[in-house]
């Protein structure tokens, strides 16, 4: 759902837009079918990622093509609000469509163009929409886009499995988040019959091959090592010089991996960097820095925005025993009580972030706030 982060080098370069037309990324115009809604992720030159977990594929979207190339600038967001979101996304969707049909699955901005799009699910029926910042939603039409698609190679079978509150269809967790860097896109999610958690790299422009990754992490709030906990939500950034993810599971470990040993097909346990209280899942996350150095900001279901120290990831020491009573350790971390309910979180340039939250009488606010 995400770009790199802190001293990534570039991804790539950016050229001309082109004509809806067969194009240097081999996105082809095509229309696109989605059967459900997933994470979201802007790539290179407004190439959108967008995950259907359902199909158990990956699309890539030229977004320029689909909405437009007038660009929207960071400080055309800064006083952005939208006080019940739901609603917008209601409206554009038409039909009388009721508030409460409307599930906003995720919320990303194209850094290059500063437009916002949001995969969302109204009345069970797989969307995207492209907010702009006086509120205003439209229906992303996909009848006729730019488009290459990739399938997963093993995704979880689409059936319902386990017994009463563990039961679940795991392929609705084949793909829990993305984000494109160092010329992959990176998907996280749950695989095989055994449900394993991966990460899969895809090269971009899209092919059939792929490199999946099982991981491993140790859990101190479960105390035990876990392999079938899908990654919730990722960021990549640079740790100790080298390409490196962290990634959150629920209840809610922190667990750095290396990118070269994701890119390596082979098991691979992460270093558990932080625990931040059980009974929690998180959200999202974005990387950023304030006044050079780097925090993590974790939207979460269970505490206000927790915002994480990172500056010293690389020299943290490795949990690997039990964090008894819903403890917390590790990573030094401020939890932000007065941001209660947030649900996606957004970059708006490098100060600022759009939030989403949820207000006690169920409203979906959107508003723009300073990083903190």
């Amino acid at each position: 759902m995400r770009w790199s982060a802190f001293s990534l080098m570039p991804l790539f370069a950016a050229t001309t837009a082109v004509a809806l037309g067969a194009n240097h990324f081999g996105l082809e115009p095509q229309p696109v079918a989605l059967q459900s809604t997933g994470p979201i992720a802007f790539g290179p030159e407004h190439v959108l990622f967008v995950g259907d977990p359902k199909a158990a594929v990956l699309y890539a979207i030229d977004m320029e093509e689909a909405v437009g190339s007038t660009k929207v600038r960071p400080s055309d967001w800064a006083t952005a609000t939208t006080d019940d979101f739901r609603l917008s996304v209601a409206k554009a969707a038409g039909d009388g469509t009721a508030v409460d049909d409307v599930q906003i699955i995720d919320l990303e901005i194209d850094p290059e163009s500063g437009h916002a799009i949001a995969a969302v699910s109204v009345s069970q029926r797989p969307l995207l929409v492209h907010v702009m910042p006086d509120g205003v939603a439209k229906v992303v039409s996909l009848d006729k886009v730019l488009a290459s698609q990739v399938s997963l190679p093993d995704p979880p079978a689409d059936k319902v499995t386990g017994e009463g509150r563990r039961a679940s269809n795991k392929r609705m967790e084949s793909i829990t988040d993305l984000a494109f860097t160092e010329g992959r896109v990176l998907a996280s999610g749950l695989t095989g019959g055994d449900a394993a958690s991966t990460v899969l790299a895809f090269d971009f422009p899209l092919r059939e091959s792929s490199v999946g990754t099982d991981l491993e992490i140790y859990h101190g709030a479960h105390g035990r090592v876990e392999g079938t906990a899908a990654v919730r939500s990722f960021v990549p950034m640079t740790i100790d010089g080298k390409a490196s993810l962290l990634a959150g599971f629920t209840c809610t470990p922190l667990v750095q991996f290396s990118l070269a040993d994701l890119q390596t097909g082979a098991k691979v346990r992460g270093k558990t960097v932080a625990e931040l209280g059980n009974w929690n899942r998180p959200l999202d996350m974005i990387a950023y820095e304030k006044e050079g150095h780097p925090y993590l900001l974790v939207a979460n279901t269970a505490r206000g925005l927790m915002k994480v120290d990172v500056g010293n990831v690389a020299a943290q020491e490795a949990i690997n025993e039990p964090v008894p009573d819903g403890g917390t350790k590790g990573l030094p971390f401020e939890k932000l009580d007065a941001m209660v309910g947030v649900v996606q979180l957004a970059k708006v340039g490098d100060s600022h972030c759009l939030v989403l939250s949820e207000s006690p009488t169920k409203e979906l606010r959107l508003a723009t706030i300073e990083l903190p």
